[in-house]
């Protein structure tokens, strides 16, 4: 019988997310494939280091220790390496013992078209392109910065702690758009008027009924393996409709914060992030220097600039 990925959340992440690969893309860009390509296999043996997302990834895979029955993670890499350079890839997930056994390696070819296949509910990639692709095709997805000056993070994750954004990351963009075009008076209006509508699903709603359904296997919330945060620019009279519609769709955040336009860095700190997923750079960029952080593409016809 075939292994039913739809009962544990699935994860699909790049292997220049896991790993430091950023001198093997520097090569790649500089130099081309075929130089790339022998590089890689020159150097085989050699052990990669841990990329930015090395020790969520590490975290979320030890969940599976405190499963009753089967599996509550898995963690795929998504790859546009080839078969032939990615024995590095897989002798470093050996040496670091990491619980991977499941890949998608496509010699360049878009990743895209194999994460509904495999059931992904997560995909983390340094490369644009992909991470837009699965957007557009209805799959939680972040673009990590790799290039942050953040120093390494303690592979030791006790609680697994994510924060999000909330318009056009949790929540679709309609509101966001009608503050970019008619600014903040309109938009706390329109907010107070549609206390009581829900706000359409965002490109990770999905991921947070998923994060919320496993939580609910804990039930001990102060020594739950996942905390969640909700990190937003909004603030009263805003708030309520976000909490409403966090209501309706029956998930909890386990925090919130509604800032008003005060810096997400510092709370996220406080927070104790292991990741954060938001819209825009002029938060994702700030937060990478103390937590690994996530660019969320606006989906096709979806940008509030527009």
């Amino acid at each position: 019988m075939a292994y039913d990925l739809t009962r544990p959340l699935v994860i699909g992440i790049s292997s220049r997310a896991l790993f430091d690969l950023e001198e093997e893309n520097r090569i790649f860009e500089e130099r081309g494939l075929s130089e790339y390509v022998q590089y890689q296999m020159d150097n085989e043996n050699t052990i990669l280091k841990k990329g930015v997302a090395f020790p969520l990834i590490q975290a979320f895979l030890r969940l599976n220790s405190l499963a009753k029955d089967g599996r509550l993670v898995e963690v795929i890499i998504m790859s546009r390496n080839s078969p032939d350079t990615s024995l590095r890839i897989f002798r470093s997930i050996e040496h670091y013992g990491l619980d991977i056994s499941r890949a998608a390696l496509t010699s360049g070819a878009p990743v895209s078209p194999y994460l509904k296949a495999f059931q992904t509910d997560l995909f983390l990639s340094a490369y644009q392109p992909d991470v837009q692709d699965a957007i557009n095709a209805g799959i939680a997805a972040g673009v990590l910065l790799t290039d942050s000056k953040r120093t390494g993070m303690s592979d030791e994750i006790k609680q697994i702690r994510i924060a999000f954004d909330g318009d056009a990351v949790l929540f679709g963009a309609e509101a966001e758009r009608i503050f970019r075009h008619d600014g903040i008076e309109a938009f706390q209006s329109h907010e107070r008027e549609h206390a009581n509508d829900p706000l359409s699903k965002g490109p990770f709603a999905n991921f947070l009924m998923s994060l919320s359904n496993l939580q609910a296997m804990f039930p001990d919330k102060d020594h739950a393996p996942i905390r969640t945060a909700l990190v937003t620019s909004r603030s009263a009279p805003a708030h309520e409709r976000a909490i409403k519609t966090l209501r309706y769709w029956h998930v909890r955040v386990d925090e919130a914060f509604f800032l008003g336009g005060v810096r997400k860095r510092e709370i996220l700190e406080q927070f104790g992030a292991h990741i954060f997923f938001d819209d825009q750079h002029v938060h994702a960029d700030p937060a990478s220097e103390i937590a690994p952080a996530a660019i969320v593409p606006y989906r096709v016809n979806d940008d509030p600039e527009k």
